[in-house]
């Protein structure tokens, strides 16, 4: 398995809805992050769009990786044709072998044969770009709707980038979520989480933590993936919470990726 920094990492400092810095951390320093660290691949979300940058930038970004020995992905946030086939130029630029997309509520409401016809041509334009597309399993679309998806388009240009977390918005406990999409993985996102109790008893509230330091049973998931090839990435997120003070969160993040990274070299030692 290869380790990899996915932009999520650096969500505050990057910029998100209207939470703003006022210098948003770019794809280069994102780079020269991964490098430091030590981690094989770098892919690129859609917190930090790539079609916003020019073509002169992908190709740097391309050169860049490769004097660092670094792999390039990239994602985007929807199946719009139009924004998957500007994505796939990119990802030529970028030599990416994975691009990920994500499925949502909104998705859930389209049945799966008509969303399985409109995936087909984009998965043609993806083989003959060298890329395969890799749907997250996210917030409100459940995994059993995504195993009928890929069962009924039966196409293996087509995978999962399996999130060990965000199922649990869609009412499935991490177990569930893998047990299920391990079979289609071909990308995967780590991280990790805790439930903190109110304390009022009023419900309770799930929030991430660095890897290893919470409820995700991270050995367990990596032997459910033991099948998958062995330079698989493994793209390394968190849910650092913003909380009141969103400087101090964009404080947190390198110290909360550093121990995130060396928990992940430990759990994949020798996988």
């Amino acid at each position: 398995m290869k380790l990899g920094l996915g932009s999520y990492a650096y969500r505050w400092s990057i910029g998100i809805k209207d939470q703003q810095p006022a210098v948003k951390m770019t794809p280069f320093e994102v780079l020269d992050q991964a490098a430091a660290l030590g981690l094989d691949v770098v892919q690129y979300a859609d917190n930090m769009p790539l079609d916003t940058f020019s073509e002169a930038d992908h190709h740097k970004l391309y050169e860049i990786a490769q004097s660092k020995g670094i792999a390039l992905e990239l994602g985007t946030q929807c199946f719009d044709a139009d924004e998957v086939e500007r994505y796939l130029v990119i990802g030529q630029r970028l030599h990416a072998k994975i691009m990920r997309v994500a499925l949502d509520a909104e998705d859930s409401h389209m049945p799966v044969p008509e969303l399985a016809e409109q995936l087909r041509p984009l998965l043609e334009k993806a083989r003959n770009a060298g890329m395969r597309i890799a749907i997250e399993n996210h917030f409100n679309y459940p995994s059993p709707r995504m195993v009928e998806l890929l069962d009924v388009v039966g196409d293996t240009t087509l995978g999962v980038c399996l999130d060990v977390a965000n199922s649990i918005c869609a009412g499935e406990w991490p177990h569930e979520t893998v047990k299920m999409l391990a079979p289609y993985t071909i990308n995967l996102h780590l991280k990790d989480y805790v439930i903190q109790p109110d304390n009022y008893g009023v419900g309770f509230y799930i929030h991430g933590v660095p890897l290893g330091q919470g409820r995700a049973p991270i050995p367990w998931i990596l032997d459910q993936l033991a099948h998958c090839p062995k330079d698989m990435s493994v793209i390394l997120e968190h849910w650092l919470p913003r909380g009141d003070d969103t400087a101090n969160a964009r404080a947190q993040e390198q110290p909360w990726l550093e121990q995130t990274v060396a928990a992940a070299k430990e759990f994949i030692k020798g996988r």
